[in-house]
């Protein structure tokens, strides 16, 4: 199955592909070049490929939490290239994206993920590894470092990623045996691939009218392109 996947919703910028069971990557920390940076990938990544966007079957985007900016850039670009070829789509969550890229690099079997959601707030979520694939603990969530509260079974050794924990290390501290990653600080698309297949198997995914970002804080709301009711 040919899957595209798109993240813009930090500070990082991705784009990847599956396709004849070979993944194909771009990615860059490029915060204020999003909209310029993804569709160059996009066309790459499909070069890289020998396929054009016709041949794709699935697109994954990020639907966040991340930078409101951000998200509004992949669900828009999602939309534009999912509508033209009435590929279906799937939203996938940047908290589990990190998490499944802990578990790819770091064989974690508990994660702990956070990212700086600015105005002295993060937004953190647990997984766990089950199958290879990071599943949600509970939900997502945006609060105050202060309010954070973990359901780790005790003993656990946790791998801890994103910017949450630059911003506010006394996260660290919340329980014993947590390792924050040095490599695991923004999303990859790259790991959203295996999320996308276990999501399609599951019937997780939707038609481009259903795209549906999430961004936990309630002051956004999402517009769909003009002419699209």
């Amino acid at each position: 199955m040919n899957i595209l996947a798109l993240d813009t919703c930090t500070e990082s910028c991705s784009a990847a592909l599956i396709s004849a069971n070979q993944i194909y990557t771009r990615i860059a920390d490029a915060p204020r070049e999003h909209s310029q940076r993804l569709l160059p990938m996009v066309d790459e990544v499909l070069q890289d490929a020998e396929i054009t966007i016709a041949d794709v079957q699935l697109i994954a985007y990020g639907r966040g939490p991340g930078s409101f900016t951000g998200i509004r850039i992949c669900t828009s670009m999602t939309q534009g290239l999912a509508l033209g070829q009435d590929i279906p789509v799937i939203g996938i969550s940047t908290l589990a994206t990190m998490a499944q890229m802990a578990i790819n690099t770091h064989e974690a079997t508990d994660i702990f993920c956070s990212i700086d959601a600015r105005m002295n707030e993060v937004y953190w979520a647990q997984y766990k590894n089950v199958a290879g694939i990071a599943t949600l603990i509970g939900e997502e969530h945006v609060s105050s470092p202060d309010d954070v509260s973990l359901q780790f079974n005790q003993g656990a050794n946790i791998i801890a990623c994103g910017t949450g924990f630059d911003a506010y290390p006394q996260l660290l501290t919340l329980v014993n045996k947590i390792t924050l990653s040095n490599t695991v600080k923004y999303p990859d698309a790259s790991a959203m691939i295996a999320l996308a297949q276990a999501g399609f198997n599951d019937n997780q995914h939707t038609n481009v009218d259903e795209l549906a970002p999430v961004y936990l804080r309630d002051t956004v709301t999402w517009k769909k392109l003009p002419g699209r009711e």
